[in-house]
């Protein structure tokens, strides 16, 4: 018992667990800043390898365009409904019932 009385009054201590305390809870960048501060980096690198993937994607469709004229022509017909001389196009809408 006395020694657990001399270890809580060694000064040194009390100061780090004092310095732990603050560092956890009150300082600015405690533990739940820290946490936020990881979610969000999370959040940060999963868009940037969306995004990465999505300019792979439309650097890969850019260069078909310009080296395919095949793909140029699909890519005219099918997203802005070109067509040929004495060509019909239809387009068709699919109606999507509404449940009451």
């Amino acid at each position: 018992m006395e020694r657990l009385l001399t270890l809580i009054r060694n000064k040194y201590l009390i100061a780090a667990v004092a310095f732990v305390i603050w560092m956890l809870f009150f300082d600015r960048h405690d533990v739940a800043m820290q946490y936020d501060y990881y979610s969000q980096l999370k959040g940060l690198k999963a868009e940037k390898a969306f995004y990465t993937q999505e300019i792979e994607h439309v650097n890969k469709t850019l260069n078909d365009l310009n080296t395919n004229p095949q793909e140029l022509q699909r890519m005219a017909r099918e997203k802005y409904k070109m067509k040929k001389e004495n060509e019909d196009v239809f387009v068709i809408i699919e109606r999507i019932e509404e449940k009451e």
